[in-house]
């Protein structure tokens, strides 16, 4: 490097500190006022070594001999914050004699953003981890509320359109006497006993393909052909009431508090929507579902009643007597039929 290079590197250097030493003894020829602010100002007779006594004396040594760049990176403490440098030697061929130009860049702002970058990185991933946990357990919670497939639709476009299914069953179930066990037990044991009860029944109609649409205190309303249609509906929701029967029969074996219920089946059309704008809430209406909630009322203790129009449906499966014709409050005249378990238990259907 000529002094003429030097001299321009020097002009450039604003921001990085320069010094300019002897090969010879490393005695200081030049330095800038970015050199002095860092490091002080040398005093007469101190060397390179002097001021930076960790450098490598054997590697100044190689600079001098072959011409090739030196660098390496320090640290000073010149207050209460470190500084980091990267210092670079090199040889330059003066008029006179062989010089050592060493340029000092403050890099210190250089790693504190790199640090920043890489703390910033590591919020960034445990945030979005953060976001992905919760997304599933929000879909997890409206899948809850919802069948898959509305669900899809509502994540996609923000709202459920209305559907009316022509042909739907549902399965209605009520609890005997439930309003004077709860005023009389715990509630937590109450609470209890339905959580326990009712998760077997998701697992009960899960295995037949059903949907669980509701539970309202002690009762449970399951469907079955909606929202995607399903030619064996009425049969799938009369094997989920069997099941539930012969759960609480085996349940009450073994447990201190025994449950009765009465059921009841309905077919026919139904509209399914989600229902509210803050609080949703996917639900079921219309002739099957109102059939069903009224039937339940004619069932004795664990008995299943449903009418007389899913006669056909169910007797190749299932037991079925006549119960005779009764008057429905709201619906009129109603034949209906009981329904009992058939001489083997169905297998259920697979749910993947």
């Amino acid at each position: 490097m000529s002094i003429l290079a030097i001299n321009e590197q020097l002009l450039r250097a604003i921001g990085v500190g320069i010094a300019v030493v002897r090969a010879s003894d490393l005695g200081f020829v030049f330095y800038n006022g970015p050199f002095i602010e860092w490091f002080g100002t040398p005093t007469e007779g101190q060397t390179l070594l002097d001021v930076f006594p960790d450098l490598d004396q054997r590697e100044l040594e190689d600079v001098k001999q072959s011409g090739l760049r030196y660098s390496v990176e320090m640290q000073i403490k010149p207050k209460r914050r470190t500084l980091v440098f990267a210092m670079s030697v090199s040889l330059a061929n003066g008029s006179e004699e062989q010089l050592l130009v060493v340029e000092y860049q403050n890099i210190t702002r250089i790693r504190e953003l790199e640090s920043m970058i890489d703390s910033y990185s590591t919020m960034v991933e445990r945030n979005t981890r953060e976001l992905e946990r919760e997304k599933e357990r929000v879909e997890r919670l409206l899948l809850n509320l919802m069948p898959r497939a509305v669900y899809e639709e509502f994540k996609t476009f923000g709202v459920v359109t209305p559907q009316l299914y022509d042909q739907v069953s549902v399965v209605m179930l009520d609890f005997v006497g439930f309003t004077d066990f709860a005023a009389k037990t715990d509630p937590t044991v109450t609470l209890s006993e339905l959580n326990d009860i009712f998760t077997a029944f998701d697992r009960i109609v899960e295995q037949f393909g059903c949907e669980r649409i509701k539970t309202i205190g002690d009762a449970y309303l399951a469907v079955s052909g909606m929202p995607d249609a399903t030619p064996d509906h009425a049969t799938a929701v009369a094997h989920c009431a069997v099941r539930f029967l012969r759960y609480l029969e085996r349940r009450n074996e073994s447990h201190p508090h025994k449950w009765q219920a009465r059921i009841g089946l309905g077919m026919g059309p139904a509209v399914g929507s989600v229902v509210g704008i803050q609080k949703y809430v996917y639900d079921v209406f219309g002739p099957a579902v109102n059939i069903a909630s009224r039937l339940q009322v004619f069932a004795n203790p664990m008995n299943i009643v449903a009418p007389e129009d899913m006669k056909y449906a169910l007797i190749d499966e299932f037991q079925v007597s006549e119960l005779g014709r009764v008057d429905i409050k709201g619906m009129g005249e109603m034949d209906l039929i009981n329904v009992t378990s058939g001489l083997s238990m169905p297998q259920p259907r697979s749910v993947f």
